[in-house]
């Protein structure tokens, strides 16, 4: 089967291509990708998409017609069927399911037109009221928490803005973890959110508020988090070891995505404690640095921070929190590193006391929204 690159990331390409690549008409497309790949993939592909990842290890990922229908499908069972705004890059795989529960749903999709804004995301939630049958269309849209976050803080001073937020049925929230203090703030805002968990290796979230959605099962296996189910990804284009080191079949034969997550199940709920592989040695001592994030962001002003691991001369290795101005500036540097450095000795323990604070305008983001981990970690490298 044809693959077909869409150039740039204009969403209605995006939609046109793949209206045709899920209903069997045309190639399957490739999104997103940062080197060359075969210019062929299996039957039934709909869509590879290459990101760099947080890390920034490129991963091109083919995904199938029915594992995208499949999520799709799931989705509206758990949450409802309506009409969705997209308010993510089509790019990356949680904009791209956006873009397929419309097409599996018959519905056009809202698009959000360039860069994201408090403002032009109003706009267009507040533009997409319709009914049928004199029954109001209920709406949904997906979120990362730095979008959400945004969101909020412009509805302390913009009334429109709030009112978007309250529009819809459910506004889905992943990417990476959301800090319970965001989460908190939105609820009292009135918005009606769902915390997702997935990649773009299970057709994007599949796990919502911590409950696997229909006909997905998740086990923990060695602390880590392993995913089954018809959203699961056909593996990686060009890379069969690659593919065979993460898809695993048990006895009988079922496929297994190993997440690379720490993960625990509670009655049946899953709870993500972060990357197995995001830990650092300081002082002989593992630190999960993931886990130390949870703490810190847990501290006023410091929601949207970011914990990254850099050399040390003493201890070998050292965990730094690097976190956007704004909220941070309404108490000193030294004030909001002591809180979080006493939070995380409460919760954790001496030994996994950041180093440091570094403030900056800006944090280093994906295309998705998440936090670029590795070109953060690389710029307070640099700093003395």
């Amino acid at each position: 089967m044809r693959l077909e690159p869409v150039i740039g990331d204009d969403p209605r390409d995006i939609l046109r291509g793949l209206k045709a690549a899920i209903h069997g008409a045309g190639p399957a497309l490739g999104l997103g990708m940062v080197r060359a790949m075969p210019g062929t993939v299996r039957a039934g592909a709909a869509v590879v998409v290459t990101t760099s990842g947080s890390t920034g290890v490129p991963k091109s990922v083919v995904l199938s017609r029915s594992a995208l229908t499949a999520s799709a499908l799931a989705t509206a069972a758990r949450i409802g069927e309506g009409a969705w705004l997209l308010a993510l890059p089509a790019s990356y795989v949680a904009g791209l399911q956006v873009l397929v529960r419309a097409i599996v749903s018959g519905r056009e999709p809202a698009i959000l037109s360039g860069s994201f804004s408090p403002q032009a995301f109003a706009a267009a939630a507040l533009t997409m009221a319709s009914s049928e049958g004199g029954v109001r269309v209920p709406t949904y849209t997906s979120l990362v928490p730095a979008q959400l976050l945004r969101l909020l803080d412009a509805a302390e001073q913009d009334a429109a803005v709030g009112a978007a937020l309250r529009s819809f049925e459910r506004i889905l929230v992943g990417g990476q973890a959301l800090p319970p203090v965001v989460l908190e703030r939105a609820q009292s805002a009135g918005a009606r959110i769902v915390r997702t968990y997935g990649s773009t290796e299970t057709s994007g979230g599949c796990v919502y508020d911590g409950e696997p959605l229909d006909r997905v099962g998740v086990r923990i296996v060695e602390g880590e988090v392993q995913i089954t189910g018809p959203t699961l990804a056909d593996g990686y284009l060009g890379d069969p070891d690659g593919t065979d080191a993460v898809f695993r079949r048990d006895d009988a034969g079922r496929r297994w995505y190993r997440t690379g997550d720490a993960g625990i199940l509670e009655d049946g709920v899953l709870r993500v404690r972060g990357r197995l592989d995001n830990v650092i040695v300081s002082g002989g001592v593992n630190i999960s640095l993931d886990r130390v994030e949870k703490v810190v962001r847990s501290v006023p002003g410091l929601a949207g921070a970011v914990v990254v691991g850099v050399p040390d001369a003493r201890w070998g290795e050292a965990s730094v929190i690097v976190a956007p101005r704004g909220e941070a500036l309404r108490r000193s540097e030294s004030v909001q590193l002591d809180e979080a450095r006493s939070a995380v000795v409460s919760e954790i323990g001496a030994h996994a006391r950041p180093s440091r604070l570094v403030l900056v305008d800006e944090l280093a983001t994906l295309p998705s929204g998440k936090p670029d981990r590795e070109a953060i970690r690389r710029a307070v490298a640099t700093l003395r």
